[in-house]
């Protein structure tokens, strides 16, 4: 029997039959991200998700970095020189303090960003895998956001935590 949880338009999870590798899905803003990979170690993936739920749980999240721009274009910024040879390592950090869904092979298609404004969160996503884009043109160079409640993506994330505790 799987499980779903929250809202596809927002965010969403589905976790199949138990087991030490689970077919996961999940939703954000309408776009299906574990298209590429569906099925997670539930070991690592579990308690990645936790972490994340912890995390957001105990406040941390920062606000958007950048005065006056959206989160799409603050999105964009924060990935205009991600992995090139003149990244600075003060971009480097700046990035990694807004990554989220770093939860292994079913999610590294994705670049994902959360930034906390007072009780709810703006998440922005963009695909980058190559293959990916080819056969999801409508995808590329775009940059999908949604705000959610921080209390739901929580919810979200411990519902999906225990769903796969049963494996």
């Amino acid at each position: 029997m799987s499980v779903v949880l929250g809202d596809k338009f927002r965010f969403a999870a589905e976790a199949g039959e138990p087991g030490p590798l689970c077919r996961v899905d999940l939703w954000l803003a309408g776009k299906w991200l574990t298209c590429d990979d569906n099925m997670a170690y539930v070991p690592q993936f579990r308690r990645d998700v936790l972490d994340t739920a912890a995390w957001l749980r105990s406040g941390e999240g920062s606000p958007l970095p950048f005065a006056g721009l959206s989160a799409e274009a603050t999105h964009r910024r924060l990935m205009q020189r991600a992995g090139d040879d003149d990244e600075s390592e003060a971009d480097y950090q700046l990035r990694g303090r807004f990554r989220v869904l770093l939860w292994g092979p079913t999610t590294d298609n994705v670049t994902a960003y959360l930034f906390r404004v007072e009780d709810r969160l703006v998440i922005t996503l963009s695909f980058g895998r190559e293959e990916h884009l080819l056969s999801h043109p409508e995808d590329a160079g775009v940059v999908f956001v949604v705000e959610i409640p921080a209390e739901e993506f929580v919810g979200i994330l411990e519902g999906i935590a225990a769903a796969l505790d049963a494996s």
